[in-house]
């Protein structure tokens, strides 16, 4: 707990040490705070160097005198950069991205869901023209129990740049607080999954976006809002596209029983807090399994997985293309051979992002 009663979500290490010197809090961007004030003063000047960017601390050198920084924002776009502090000289070394420039433009926006609870999110604009009537990306983060943030968020800014608005909604039991991630128990496929179509009407209400031109996508748990967008809360999304999505919750608490050693472990207990369910073969996960309500199926589905996924195992993607494909439905499943959870290897990570891209053009034209 710092001083000013801000808490830290995560450590700065010192390199040679592993001793805490330091720690980064998130709001709608990471702040970083270290403990020496000498350190921070050096940090604090090179935050007043970039005045309109986001700066974030990479790395440095042991005696912190040269500090890598990556800069975030419509002045400097999204580069590197060398801080040589007794030099007072920055160096840029080059954008994160070949042929990346600038970041779209990202916006706060605060919704109303439907019981009242008020529901804080993302929304990156496509460049040039009006944000009125624009086809929509409803991008559904994982976790549940994490946050989006207005930081360069990669997949974002892909949709974006071919012409899509996209949403990323902080639903109720997202790790904002934790009194809003508590909101979330309970909740797994309920008022979660309604959060994310309230923001849908909010932005169609305002005239932002065209209700008549939505999708949704997600990885981890967004896979599975992505799957439950168009079987449980169906008639929102012209399509879905769902990454290492679970599709069968019966079938996903058995398998996560079996690994991490029954209903004892943590594991068990974070998805059956949030699905408020007692175990799998609780009946009350038929109502929230998207496998189980393929009759409301009517979009096209796009499903894609690692085939070594240790977290969400392949095994949901293909059960439900199996399903879908019985029940006559239009779908699609794309295997990334030797990848896991994180679409860690940059190779797998690109086949996804062109994929999904192609697949959207396709059943959602953003022109």
């Amino acid at each position: 707990m710092m001083a000013e009663s801000r808490v830290l979500d995560r450590p700065i290490e010192d390199r040679r040490s592993y001793r805490m010197i330091g720690g980064v809090y998130v709001d709608d961007f990471a702040h970083y705070v270290f403990f020496d004030p000498d350190l921070q003063g050096r940090w604090q000047s090179i935050i007043r160097a970039f005045p309109d960017d986001r700066v974030h601390f990479v790395s440095a050198s042991a005696d912190f005198m040269t500090i890598l920084v990556r800069i975030d924002g419509p002045h400097d776009g999204y580069k590197f950069e060398l801080i040589d502090i007794s030099k007072h000289e920055a160096s840029e070394l080059g954008n994160v991205y070949r042929g990346l420039t600038a970041p779209l433009e990202v916006r706060r926006i605060t919704y109303e869901a439907a019981d009242g609870l008020q529901i804080p999110g993302y929304l990156t604009l496509p460049a040039g023209g009006p944000a009125t009537m624009l086809p929509l990306i409803l991008l559904a983060h994982g976790g549940p129990a994490v946050r989006d943030t207005s930081d360069f968020d990669w997949w974002a800014q892909a949709l974006a740049a071919q012409g899509y608005a996209v949403l990323q909604p902080n639903y109720r039991g997202s790790a904002t607080s934790q009194a809003f991630m508590q909101a979330g128990f309970g909740q797994w496929g309920r008022k979660m999954q309604t959060d994310l179509s309230d923001g849908v009407r909010y932005l169609a209400a305002q005239g932002i976006v065209d209700p008549a031109r939505v999708c949704i996508v997600g990885a981890s748990y967004g896979g599975y809002a992505a799957l439950a967008g168009v079987t449980l809360d169906h008639g929102i999304y012209r399509c879905a596209v769902s990454v290492a999505g679970p599709s069968d919750l019966k079938l996903m608490l058995r398998w996560s029983n079996g690994k991490y050693g029954g209903r004892s472990s943590i594991a068990e207990r974070y998805w059956e807090r949030f699905m408020a369910v007692s175990g799998p073969d609780d009946a009350a996960l038929e109502a929230i399994s998207p496998i189980r309500h393929l009759d409301a199926v009517s979009v096209p589905v796009l499903l894609i997985h690692g085939r070594d996924d240790t977290v969400v195992p392949y095994e949901q993607s293909e059960a439900m293309y199996d399903a879908l494909r019985r029940a006559k439905k239009q779908v699609d499943l794309v295997t990334l051979k030797h990848e896991d959870h994180w679409l860690s290897r940059g190779e797998t990570r690109l086949q996804m992002l062109q994929t999904s891209i192609d697949f959207l053009r396709a059943n959602n034209p953003p022109d």
